[in-house]
């Protein structure tokens, strides 16, 4: 095929949407039937009717082939451990019983059943359920789900493609099952699974499937030898399947570097690839390896992870560059859409102009559908539509809001003798002790409680006006006298306000930092039913007023024990953001730390003595390419110690960290200078105080005892035994006691008999120290 006629068969696809629906539909059918209120039949309901609305949607915009499979009641890697019948022998029961039931189980927890571990999904802020294997898993294959979606899809007269997690990608994100070798490698049963794809790839074929997607994000890492060989081997298998769809393998995120050749040379017919600026290497090595002749190129040229206007003149230069490399390349976003809002249209409150720079997964549709058409029939066709594109470009280039001269300034005069403490850990350490005269084994929690329908509800009756603002403050004084109260009974040692007021840790200090907007609808899927509103990081940062000294301080006049200042951290700031693509996130990253400088210094002066800046973000930010994490990191440590750096020594700074995997950054942790770090550990077993300890980590460290992702309550003697489990990796003066997480999605009762069991767990380890 010619480049024209290449062009002439371009097409709009997307790789997925967001599930929730316009008003979190999905999330609260969910919540209902967890509660008892529905009952399966309603939720499946429901669920059906969102994804008829997406594929609908899409279609009426000019989407040619809508996915299927990607729907989730809870996480797409889940659902493909139940697709390949991967499911951990604890759960085997519950599954049995009713495996929708068993399905959450495996997502949740029950009383008594671990839920899997949880961490990030590559480099973003969404959390996929890892997969548990071992030696000894059997793999039986079960298409139901994705064989059912798309005959709906397909019932619908739509032109459907399936989107599974591919098996290299899947085994390379699995860890071994509890009680299984830790040096044992999930990619060993590549041989064993492949027969399972084999025989879902048929039974899609069967049900109608002209084609079908398989995800390989993994494949943009540095990966060995094996695992490229792996991948190889697995391709070259399904390809040589004599009855199956069409493959189109996807990868996404960054550059695929090493593995695009085997990729490009697999018995396949298409790839998706990434062509936005992260993963713009892309096109250069596609064109080093002789293109894709006789193959299918989907081109990510619209950002699936951000939020900004695509620049349509710069995607269809991109596009036509492609056209010699491929036999048909069609026009996608860069990744599912699952990573942005649904519609920015539903924002009454942001100004009309900035609104234009806007681009939510309704946009990015319009934006994949206009450069299809432009490419397929020529820029004439889409001639308002570019020129529109340019005039907001050019809006938000030449904006005022994106350029503060003061805090410019500011932050061009940063020296590095502003990201230093004044004294080192050892001497800060028995300064702090000594201020503070804690025991050992100190416990505390990470910062949020409970938020409450009672507190949504005062929130919203604010917003309102059914109640005012000394209405709205009285109630949030009672909660903090409640969480305060509780926590000195429980003999919590270092406490918290519980933060009622705030509505998400990163949104809440952006309301009152001037750069950021936010949004009424900007709901973004973070894990499961929990959805986070990314606010909108669009010009230069600085703090107007204090935005936490209140409260905090209101908390420190109830009790005589040390109140945690709590503060979100400059790198968090971002990463739980959709962030300004116009400079270096660094430049950003140090706006926003003067920002929180301000607030440390603050808190300090109104008589703070410990003060928590988390970082939970610190490794999903992390560059998936090895050669790409030594700048991220040198700028990221450096901003949190800029946030931290000017306090007294006795002052003892916290950060916290959760659902990652922390081995490969344990230098970067120990570069933060922080004098106390908490961490998740309790779904991995207290993986990462092994990793501190490997690493002579020296400072003070509170690996986590309490899963907050469950609703289960783990007992006393469970947390005692991975405390002494953490002790033996983390010496008794240095190790702290906590939950993984914050408490904000958990119920009071829960809580309540979680914390008690801590604070036992605490004094019964305590007392089997031995005596100093």
């Amino acid at each position: 095929m010619t480049a024209k006629s290449a062009a002439a068969a371009a097409r709009a696809t997307v790789y997925g949407y967001p599930r929730q629906g316009p008003d979190r539909e999905l999330k609260k059918a969910i919540e209902g039937y967890w509660k008892g209120r529905t009952g399966a039949d309603a939720l499946r309901a429901t669920a059906a009717d969102l994804r008829r609305s997406n594929w609908q949607q899409l279609a009426g915009a000019g989407i040619h082939e809508v996915p299927t499979g990607d729907f989730s009641y809870y996480d797409h890697v889940l659902d493909t451990t139940v697709m390949v019948g991967a499911i951990p022998a604890r759960h085997r029961g519950a599954v049995d019983a009713d495996a929708l039931d068993g399905y959450f189980a495996m997502a949740r927890g029950t009383q008594d059943l671990a839920p899997l571990e949880m961490t990030k999904w590559c480099d973003t802020n969404y959390h996929y359920l890892v997969p548990e294997l071992g030696p000894d898993t059997v793999f039986t294959a079960d298409s139901g789900k994705q064989v059912g979606e798309l005959k709906e899809a397909l019932a619908l007269g739509l032109t459907a493609r399936p989107v599974l997690v591919g098996p290299v990608t899947y085994l390379l994100l699995a860890k071994p099952a509890p009680g299984v070798a830790a040096d044992f490698e999930p990619l060993t049963l590549l041989d064993r699974l492949l027969p399972v794809y084999a025989e879902v790839l048929a039974d899609l074929r069967a049900a109608g499937a002209e084609w079908v997607q398989l995800d390989e994000p993994a494949l943009v890492q540095d990966r060995t030898p094996a695992e490229l060989n792996a991948a190889e081997r697995a391709y070259r298998d399904l390809g040589a399947l004599p009855d199956r769809p069409k493959l189109l393998v996807a990868s996404y995120f960054d550059r695929l570097g090493e593995a695009l050749p085997v990729l490009a040379k697999a018995p396949v017919e298409g790839l998706a690839l990434d062509f936005t600026e992260s993963a713009a290497a892309n096109l250069d090595a596609l064109a080093a390896v002789g293109g894709l002749p006789g193959k299918r190129l989907v081109a990510g040229v619209v950002n699936g992870r951000n939020i900004w206007v695509n620049d349509l003149a710069r995607s269809l230069s991109t596009l036509g560059t492609l056209l010699g490399l491929a036999e048909r390349v069609d026009v996608a976003a860069s990744c599912s859409l699952l990573h942005v809002p649904l519609d920015a249209a539903a924002e009454r409150d942001i100004e009309p102009q900035i609104l234009r720079w806007l681009a939510f997964a309704k946009q990015k549709t319009a934006e994949i559908v206009t450069l299809a058409k432009g490419l397929a029939q020529g820029t004439d066709t889409i001639a308002a539509e570019l020129s529109a594109n340019r005039a907001d470009l050019a809006s938000r280039e030449n904006s005022p809001i994106t350029r503060d001269p003061a805090v410019r300034a500011r932050t061009a005069a940063i020296t590095d003798a502003d990201g230093r403490r004044s004294r080192p850990y050892t001497a800060r350490a028995t300064a702090q002790r000594a201020h503070l005269g804690l025991p050992l084994l100190p416990t505390t929690t990470i910062g949020s409680f409970p938020q409450t329908g009672e507190l949504r509800t005062a929130r919203a009756d604010l917003r309102t006006g059914r109640i005012d603002t000394a209405g709205y403050e009285e109630r949030i004084r009672a909660e903090i006298q409640e969480v305060v109260s509780f926590q000195e009974k429980a003999g919590i040692d270092v406490l918290v306000h519980g933060e009622p007021e705030r509505n998400d840790m990163v949104q809440y200090f952006a309301e009152q930092l001037t750069g950021y907007l936010a949004t009424q609808h900007g709901w973004v899927q973070s894990y499961g039913t929990r959805y986070v509103r990314p606010p909108v990081l669009a010009g230069d940062i600085s703090r107007p007023e204090p935005m936490t000294v209140r409260w905090t301080t209101y908390a420190q006049s109830l009790t005589g024990r040390p109140v945690k200042g709590m503060l979100t951290g400059p790198v968090t700031m971002l990463a739980w953001s959709f962030v300004r693509d116009d400079q270096p996130l660094g430049d950003t990253a140090r706006q926003v730390a003067l920002a929180l400088r301000d607030e440390v210094d603050d808190l300090e002066a109104a008589g703070t003595s410990v003060i928590q800046v988390d970082e939970p973000a610190l490794r999903e930010t992390l560059p998936l390419r090895a050669a790409d994490r030594p700048d991220y990191l040198a700028w990221a440590t450096e901003s949190f110690r800029l946030t931290t750096a000017g306090v007294r020594p006795e002052t003892q700074i916290h950060t916290h960290m959760c659902y990652a995997e922390f081995g490969d950054i344990v230098q970067a942790i120990d570069d933060l200078d922080a004098d106390v770090i908490s961490l998740e550990a309790a779904r991995s077993h207290m993986q990462v105080a092994r990793e501190l300890a490997a690493h002579g980590y020296p400072r003070e460290a509170g690996p986590g005892v309490y899963d907050i992702h469950s609703p289960r309550v783990p007992s006393a003697a469970e947390a005692a035994e991975l405390l002494r489990t953490g002790l033996k990796a983390i010496p008794a003066e240095r190790l702290w006691v906590n939950p993984d997480c914050g408490l904000k999605t958990r119920a009071w009762p829960e809580t309540r008999a979680s914390l008690e069991n801590l604070v036992s767990a605490a004094r019964t380890v305590r007392a089997e120290l031995p005596a100093s």
